[in-house]
């Protein structure tokens, strides 16, 4: 055959398609793992938040010196952040949902850098009080936006599971460091310093959130202004009214009015998701029994936390005369152990599922309540140590656990929302533990007051089952 004469293709030929592989499959090896430098910047983001919630609180005599601020105004430039914070949790959840998590969390960190520099500058007590609303704000955007970006770069449970307890581990150190970095700034060159250190972590944690993904609903939900402004309403007056409460005392009317405000809020919400298409708070979520128990579990835990917490400050200051070097060792038992236990609930909750971590946290948390039970006016350090210890395991074992039950459970258009809900639950849990053990009076019955919370709480999960 002469080969200028041949044709190509011959007649009849059929070309051979070229097998494609799955474009996960084709996908570098580095982009199929999770990225490490995401986790991280999911990370740097909640520790700020967390960081921002003590770190203050050790420079307020300093702020008072500098502004001349107000016996009653001081408390407010710690406590507005917490406010605000909780207040739009959930609107932020259900923000994010909207218009993607990863963008909401990034321009969320932007904002909480820019606004850190206007305290930073603030030149009086009031522009502070303002700054940290704002700030507050900000931290809002974060919190459940960046949990459902986590959710997202782990999507199988048990993955997901030890890394929620690894964020949940490295992010408590921002809290715990929060008085101690404080201390140190102010000693430094001022209250002033506490602000500047937000910047340059925000720029770090965009830088390393930029290779995140989040999933967007195909055709995103429907604003709710409505609901939207009730739970910002709701949150906002039931948190104010439980640290005003809390700080000054129930019998003014200030608190009253607030809490009462709070309930008329929730239950006008309550009306309004029944009736429009796209609820801030879907009734369906909370529907879901594993979403329930899981907030059950959070908000019991932390309201117990906190309210140790604030219980055993003013005892161990007022009633045994530490000092705040000393009180703040004294705390170790329980700080400690919270930076490290989760990482090994993370692992827990991979083997054995969230529903037993739930179920054991809670009941240490009663078990904490039971030993500060027997504690009169001169206890000694080595139960309240215990009694630390015993929190802390519960503590660790519940709220990550919770977490992810919650991210296993809601559905994936819905992660952020969820998430909103669980932690502005918290935030009012935390507000619910300050102004209840604050009234207390004594460890021994704000003891019995841990043990039947807890005890409720962990009768409320066992019930709903799966």
């Amino acid at each position: 055959m002469n080969i200028a004469d041949s044709r190509w293709p011959a007649p009849g030929y059929q070309p051979v398609r070229r097998l494609r592989a799955p474009r996960e499959a084709r996908m570098p090896r580095r982009r199929r793992e999770p990225d490490a430098i995401g986790f991280a910047g999911i990370v740097a983001g909640n520790g700020l938040v967390l960081l921002d919630t003590t770190i203050l609180n050790v420079a307020l005599p300093d702020v008072r010196t500098d502004l001349g601020a107000s016996a009653a105004a001081l408390p407010w430039t710690a406590d507005a952040y917490t406010v605000v914070f909780a207040g739009l949790l959930l609107a932020a959840g259900a923000v994010a949902d909207r218009f993607g998590p990863r963008r909401v969390y990034r321009w969320s960190l932007a904002a909480f850098a820019a606004l850190s520099l206007l305290c930073a500058a603030a030149p009086g007590a009031a522009a502070l009080i303002g700054g940290r609303a704002l700030l507050g704000a900000a931290g809002a955007g974060m919190v459940p936006a960046s949990l459902a970006l986590l959710a997202a770069l782990y999507p199988k449970p048990a993955r997901r599971a030890r890394a929620v307890g690894a964020w949940a581990a490295l992010s408590s150190i921002g809290m715990i460091a929060g008085p101690v970095l404080g201390g140190a700034l102010v000693e430094l060159g001022g209250w002033r310093l506490i602000f500047l250190v937000n910047p340059p972590i925000a720029a770090l944690a965009i830088w390393a959130s930029r290779g995140l993904h989040s999933t967007r609903a195909t055709s995103p939900r429907r604003a709710d202004p409505a609901g939207l402004a009730l739970s910002v309403t709701g949150l906002t007056s039931l948190t104010f009214g439980l640290i005003d409460a809390g700080t000054g005392g129930w019998a003014r009317p200030l608190p009253v009015a607030a809490l009462l405000l709070a309930a008329a809020a929730f239950a006008a919400l309550a009306i309004a998701e029944r009736r429009v298409p796209a609820p801030a708070l879907p009734p369906a979520l909370l529907r879901l029994r594993p979403v329930r128990a899981a907030m059950v579990t959070a908000t019991t835990a932390t309201w117990t936390v906190y309210g140790v917490l604030f219980l055993l400050t003013h005892w161990l200051v007022e009633d045994r005369g530490l000092g705040p070097f000393q009180a703040g060792l004294a705390f170790l038992p329980l700080t400690l152990p919270m930076c490290v236990l989760p990482l090994l609930t993370g692992r827990l909750v991979a083997r054995t599922g969230t529903r037993p971590a739930m179920l054991a946290g809670l009941t240490a948390v009663a078990a904490s309540g039971g030993l500060l039970a027997f504690a009169g006016h001169d206890a000694p350090l080595g139960l309240i140590a215990a009694v630390q210890l015993v929190l802390a395991v519960g503590a660790t074992l519940s709220i990550p656990a919770a977490t992810a039950e919650l991210s296993s459970s809601a559905p994936a258009e819905l992660a952020a929302t969820g998430q909103g809900a669980l932690n502005a639950a918290r935030q009012a849990g935390a507000a619910l533990g300050v102004a209840v053990l604050g009234t207390c009076g004594d460890l021994g019955t704000a003891g019995w007051v841990v043990l039947a919370g807890g005890a409720a709480g962990l009768v409320a999960v066992r019930g709903r089952g799966r």
